[in-house]
């Protein structure tokens, strides 16, 4: 199952244990019994202080992870590979006794969460998003032993999937009732259990002083301009709603100057990494709601959090993103994690041998369908314009997969489905003015992004694509604010340039402060000049 270089490495990790685990699973005569078989022969081969026995399941294959003698454990349903593979490594440290780096007031509050919470997570191995819920799933049910938590490989039990009617992951389950569906860190997944966690967080931003540099996002922009700032030695603070923003949602980053390969989460976790070395108050989970910039030059700005708590600032930088451009369809909404998508990645291997539909001819689009063709048994590509515009080498080796249909000059006018998941969708043709319809069980959206800056109006210029305008120093309309990223009119969306234009940004804000009279000064000219 390991490859010797894996082994060696797994080995090292397995050194750290300090408290005997015993592997407990649930096999059969099947080729996926087997194979999970010898990776956990292999596992406790490794390790003096790790046993194997089996035990009848509920689910087969499956395997617990426990804390001999203890009721601390985890457990897996199918075979954690693929991206899920780091999640079965911390499993077996934090089950062994090795302490995790989570801050100790959040494991606090996981440890005292009262009552007794049965978590079920479907899974699939290519979901870049489903370790983030599955490892603080886990790392809870080994802080408290009134949690317990099952992560389900959705591929493997596909008879279970569609009688839970999951069509999206991560989805979860608790206590055998719906939880959440999508990318979810142990700071939410708590948020929502300790209902008074809310109050208390926003009662202590409320009361948090006033920074120099305020970077409003957290994804590349965001975590370059906050490196930026506090390197010049300022105080300065990060408020973002998920921090590493899309860059969560992107599967394989081939494009990042010095790095020839990297994955999404991974950049995403080295940039806060990064951050945090620089002492940067990072307020996680946190959406802004409104901006008020400063009344005057020196005055600080204000950014009102949904939550009702209010930071402010001498100068703020936005770097708040986009998301997923939506249909705007009938039957869309009302189908969304029923059937209609946006992360083919994730939420392909559900659809295996299903029709499905992508939405949009570009890169990302094409992109989708050649990798869904490998999985489904049929995709249907719809494109608005009279031709795909991705590019050529993306365009052969779709024309050359035998279960692709492109359709061109086509308008989609509607989802349908039958109430509980989608069962087709309906064009319009622009050539001939008709209207068809597709049958088809998943569809898949790939039309580009949208600004996150709805909240923005009124108080900096917006071009009529809803982005925030910025000259050649990142600066806005309005004095002491800046902004960069995805979320501006500057051209081209890359990680790269995100990360160049934040810190261009971080560097004009620190100009502007330096620039400022000294508290006291400007009111004494005043006062000489009367």
């Amino acid at each position: 199952m390991l490859d010797a270089n894996l082994k060696t490495q797994l080995k090292a990790y397995l050194e750290m244990i300090s408290q005997p685990v015993e592997l407990v699973a649930s096999a059969d005569d099947g080729a996926a019994s087997r194979e999970m078989m010898a990776l956990l022969e292999e596992i406790a081969g490794l390790s003096d202080r790790i046993t194997l026995r089996r035990a009848a399941d509920v689910r087969t294959p499956s395997f617990a992870i426990n804390r001999a003698g203890t009721e601390i454990g985890v457990r897996f349903a199918g075979l954690p590979m693929g991206h899920e593979f780091n999640s079965l490594v911390l499993a077996l440290l934090q089950v062994g006794g090795h302490p995790s780096k989570t801050a100790q007031d959040l494991i606090a509050q996981v440890r005292g969460l009262d009552g007794d919470y049965s978590f079920e997570t479907y899974f699939s191995l290519s979901c870049q998003n489903c370790p983030d819920v599955v490892q603080a799933l886990n790392l809870m049910s080994v802080l408290n032993p009134r949690i317990r938590h099952v992560a389900i490989d959705g591929a493997l039990f596909q008879d279970e999937v569609e009688r839970r009617k999951v069509m999206a992951v991560p989805s979860v389950f608790l206590n055998g009732e719906p939880f959440a569906q999508g990318r979810m860190g142990l700071e939410e997944i708590v948020a929502r259990l300790d209902t008074g966690a809310a109050v208390r967080e926003a009662e202590k931003i409320a009361a948090k002083a006033p920074y120099d540099v305020l970077v409003v996002g957290g994804g590349p922009a965001g975590a370059a301009a906050a490196i930026y700032a506090a390197r010049k030695g300022i105080r300065t603070g990060v408020a973002a709603e998920r921090f590493g923003g899309q860059v969560l949602d992107t599967m394989g980053i081939e494009n990042f100057i010095s790095v020839a390969h990297t994955e999404g989460p991974k950049l995403a976790a080295a940039m806060e990494a990064h951050v945090r070395d620089y002492g940067v108050d990072i307020m996680n989970m946190q959406t802004a709601a409104k901006l008020v910039p400063a009344p005057t030059p020196g005055g600080l700005a204000e950014v009102h959090l949904a939550s009702g708590a209010v930071l402010r600032s001498k100068t703020v930088i936005l770097t708040t993103g986009a998301r997923w451009r939506q249909m705007g369809v009938p039957g869309e909404a009302e189908y969304r994690n029923k059937g209609v998508a946006y992360c083919p990645h994730c939420d392909g291997p559900l659809f295996k041998g299903k029709r499905v539909a992508v939405i949009g001819g570009g890169n990302s689009g094409v992109e989708a369908a050649i990798d869904l063709a490998g999985i489904v048994a049929h995709v249907t590509l719809i494109e608005f314009d009279a031709q795909l515009r991705a590019d050529a080498v993306l365009q052969r080796k779709l024309a050359s997969l035998p279960n692709v249909t492109v359709i061109v000059s086509a308008q989609t006018t509607d989802v349908t489905g039958d109430g509980e998941k989608v069962t087709g969708l309906s064009y319009r043709d622009r050539t001939s003015g008709t209207t068809r319809t597709v049958a088809l069980e998943g569809i898949f959206v790939q039309i580009g992004l949208v600004p996150n800056t709805e909240w923005l109006k009124g108080a900096v210029a917006l071009s009529p694509r809803g982005e925030i305008e910025v000259d050649q120093r990142g600066e806005t309309s309005a004095k002491g604010v800046f902004a960069a990223g995805d979320a501006t009119t500057t051209p081209y969306k890359q990680i790269v340039i995100a990360m160049g234009e934040g810190s261009k940004a971080a560097l004009s804000a620190f100009d502007h402060l330096i620039r400022l009279a000294p508290a006291g000064e400007e009111a004494e000219a005043e006062a000489v000049a009367a």
